[in-house]
Parts: structure tokens; C-alpha cells; sequence
């Protein structure tokens, strides 16, 4: 699966996302805006398209609202698809085995930077 071509710009500050926690960002990839996931743990951000691998819907409940499963795993709230927070990778549900698309970002300047 190849990595989206992004530019670089800035999609949040650091502090303004909860460690352990989500938001939801929109960043031009592949010269498209798209919904991005971002998940922080300490200082460092993972990131991925907000697009189930399994119907192609949000993952979100509701626009930046996301679940997180007591295994600490990202819940697809349309049909139940747990995802890694380490990879992305489908580890129960419609799609095991399947995963998301990540973005590549970048935590400098207490900012969290695409590309």
C-alpha cells in the first residue's frame, strides 16, 4: 500500500491534543482534502486517514469524536472494526487483516506537522 504524497504544513499544536487521545484534522494529500485521524501517545503523533478499509466510511461517530476500545485499540463506529493504535493494522472485524492508510506527520516546535 503506498504512502499518500503530502506537503508540509501544520495540522494542530502538540498540547491541544490529549495524550492517549484523538482528533480529527483536514489536510491536502495527494492534492485532495482529506479527513485525517490523529492520535497522540506522549510526543509522539500517529496518523491516518479517517476511511474504514471495510465500507469506506469515517471512522468517527461523530465529526472528531472517536472510540476507543478497552484493549485500547480505534473502533470503526459504523460496523465495529478495531484497528491497531500502533500500525493501523484491522485486528477484529468486517476487515481483519486489511489496514489504514497511514499519513506520515512529524511532532517539531510544539506543532504536528504533515508530510
Amino acid at each position: 500500500m503506498s504512502v499518500p504524497e503530502t506537503t508540509s504544513t501544520a495540522l494542530i499544536a502538540l498540547d491541544a491534543l490529549a495524550d492517549g487521545g484523538f482528533a480529527e484534522t483536514d489536510a491536502s494529500i495527494d492534492g485532495d482534502s482529506e479527513s485525517v485521524v490523529l492520535y497522540r501517545e506522549g510526543d509522539e503523533v500517529r496518523a491516518w486517514l479517517n476511511i474504514c478499509p471495510h465500507a469506506g466510511r469515517r471512522l468517527d461517530w461523530a465529526p472528531g469524536q472517536f472510540l476507543k476500545s478497552r484493549e485500547g485499540h480505534l473502533v470503526c463506529a459504523a460496523h465495529g472494526a478495531s484497528f491497531s493504535l500502533d500500525n493501523g493494522d484491522c485486528v477484529a472485524g468486517p476487515c481483519r487483516g486489511d489496514r489504514l492508510r497511514t499519513v506520515p506527520v512529524q511532532v517539531r516546535d510544539g506543532q504536528v506537522w504533515l508530510g
